[in-house]
């Protein structure tokens, strides 16, 4: 659960800082999912923070899986 400590919000500024493309969007279950393309060391970066999340998260686990990228996105953003 992840909701009001500014998780989405700190992937999307880590996103643009790597220079990936995507999205994060709270599930109905609660939990976070993120989409992203672009250089694999910057994705691994990216998927490094999430397993730590901002100060006052707690994330139990990551699960997650690659693929190659489909060039579908232009920037990275929230989705609501």
């Amino acid at each position: 659960d992840v909701i009001g400590v500014g998780f989405r919000a700190r992937i999307q500024r880590l996103a643009n800082e790597l220079g990936l493309s995507g999205h994060v969007r709270n599930c109905a279950d609660r939990t976070v999912e993120i989409e992203a393309e672009g250089e694999g060391n910057k994705l691994k970066e990216l998927l490094e923070w999430t397993g730590v999340g901002p100060r006052y998260a707690k994330v139990d686990k990551v699960k997650y899986k690659w693929r190659e990228g489909r060039s579908q996105f232009s920037k990275f953003e929230i989705l609501y």
